[in-house]
């Protein structure tokens, strides 16, 4: 009697099973007893371990972008713990250390007076595209540092306090605005180079200058020109450090375009780092300027500047720009005369 193909096909099926059951058999009795009970995923490697053991874990595609083949790159363990650690801490650190320098120097200093008191002349320090340029550049870096916080500090801050919808409106409106008004902040930073950079040339004023404490440390207030050692430092902070924070933001607005994930990750972390110690050295900044020193607000303000304030603060500037133009000083305080 012959057999069928499907009772030979079941019988081959019967020969493999008991095979493969054999096998498992044998290999499990191989094992020691205790590994035998221990669940394999307790088993498996630490993630940094195997991080540390591979370069790269990457496959092939069929598309043009070669990149969506790397499913793991161990530099980006890296930025990760830069993202969520390091940079936190220092922007705490930095941010809250300022604040905490300018209200001790609240405390101990005061608020900087004008000694010979105010006159009733003034003197035209700034005209109005230098103000332009300035409240440009600083209104989009104020927006700038607050949405780019909100990137670093967001979901730690506010969004235990305003809840999850409402953060992720917040948190859009921040993209946003983050992304746009780097355009008016570049261009702001450019013309500030180009308006005052003839002006913010370090020399040897700006030595004495230190040395005496600027007129801030103690009651001297040492010579300078249009801007003193510290507006100089100030104007290098912002020019460099901001150009360097544009330059890296628009390596990650526009990714893929220059550089690749591992220039990217570190374009973030120069960013990052860069837009920190600016934030900090403009909080000094925004200080002296409005509260901290009488006076100091004028300047950008109406670009009118108290005449005694100017002489004792910029001496310098003020001889050198009464002679070349006598009508820069103005007296709109003058009283009528007498009958």
């Amino acid at each position: 009697m012959f057999d069928t193909p499907l009772t030979v096909l079941s019988r081959r099926l019967r020969a493999v099973a008991l095979a493969i059951g054999l096998g498992l058999g044998l290999g499990l009795a191989a094992l020691p007893a205790d590994a035998q009970s221990v669940n394999p995923t307790a088993l498996s490697v630490q993630e940094q371990q195997l991080l540390q053991s591979l370069h790269k874990v990457e496959g092939r595609v069929s598309i043009p972008d070669a990149k969506s083949g790397v499913l793991i790159q161990p530099e980006g363990q890296a930025w990760r713990d830069f993202h969520e650690k390091t940079l936190p801490q220092v922007g705490t650190w930095g941010l809250l250390g300022t604040l905490a320098l300018v209200l001790l120097f609240w405390v101990v200093r005061g608020r900087i007076r004008i000694e010979a008191g105010p006159s009733t002349r003034t003197i035209t320090r700034f005209n109005g595209f230098e103000r332009f340029v300035h409240w440009l550049t600083a209104s989009s870096f104020v927006v700038l540092a607050l949405s780019g916080l909100n990137v670093t500090f967001g979901k730690h801050i506010l969004l235990p306090a305003i809840g999850p919808h409402a953060f992720h409106v917040v948190s859009e409106l921040a993209k946003l605005a983050h992304n746009y008004l780097s355009f008016p902040f570049t261009l702001g930073v450019v013309l500030m180079l180009l308006v005052w950079i003839k002006d913010n040339i370090p020399n040897g004023v700006d030595v004495v200058w230190f040395l005496k404490g600027g007129g801030i440390l103690g009651k001297a207030h040492p010579p300078a020109g249009r801007f003193n050692g510290g507006q100089k430092l100030i104007f290098w902070a912002v020019v460099l450090g901001g150009g360097a924070i544009a330059a890296t933001g628009y390596l990650l607005m526009f990714p893929f375009y220059v550089t690749d994930i591992a220039g990217m990750q570190t374009a973030q972390m120069v960013h990052g780092l860069l837009a920190v110690a600016v934030a900090a050295v403009i909080i000094g900044h925004i200080y002296i300027g409005s509260v901290g020193m009488e006076g100091a607000f004028d300047a950008m303000g109406s670009g009118e500047v108290d005449l005694n304030w100017a002489k004792e603060h910029h001496s310098l500037w003020v001889e050198d720009a009464t002679r070349k133009n006598p009508g820069i000083v103005h007296n709109p305080g003058r009283m009528a005369p007498a009958e």
